[in-house]
């Protein structure tokens, strides 16, 4: 029997309530929320996400050089749904594109620049 069972990032956040924003134009939705902290899903997929301040009450410094991947089934579906509301936000996005390595990808940066990639297996070109 396997132990583990999947990674689920957890995502520091200068301003909760913006990464909250950020994950609804992606289609994640809060399932437990507290003052500082909240879970987000999509379809069994999640991140934690924790409002974090350094001890002077500065923004925590992003971890930026991250990606975060979501293997999913249909990438275009993703697009179809997600596009429309990424680019009235001003979110930049690379993509559909289908990569050397056999992956199709849809790349969003995150707002503390990070990429968020939501990807499927395909014949490599």
């Amino acid at each position: 029997m396997t132990n583990c069972r999947q990674i689920t990032p957890f995502m520091h956040c200068a301003d909760l309530e913006a990464a909250l924003r950020w994950f609804a134009l992606i289609g994640f939705q809060p399932r437990f929320r507290q003052a500082n902290y909240a879970y987000v899903d999509r379809e069994g997929v999640g991140f934690r996400l924790m409002q974090s301040t350094e001890d002077d009450g500065a923004p925590f410094p992003p971890h930026r050089g991250f990606a975060y991947y979501v293997d999913c089934n249909d990438v275009d579906a993703i697009v179809r749904e997600t596009a429309p509301g990424l680019k009235a936000a001003g979110v930049e996005t690379m993509g559909p594109v289908n990569q050397h390595y056999g992956q199709r990808e849809f790349m969003i940066r995150a707002p503390d620049g990070n990429v968020f990639v939501f990807g499927q297996g395909v014949a490599a070109p």
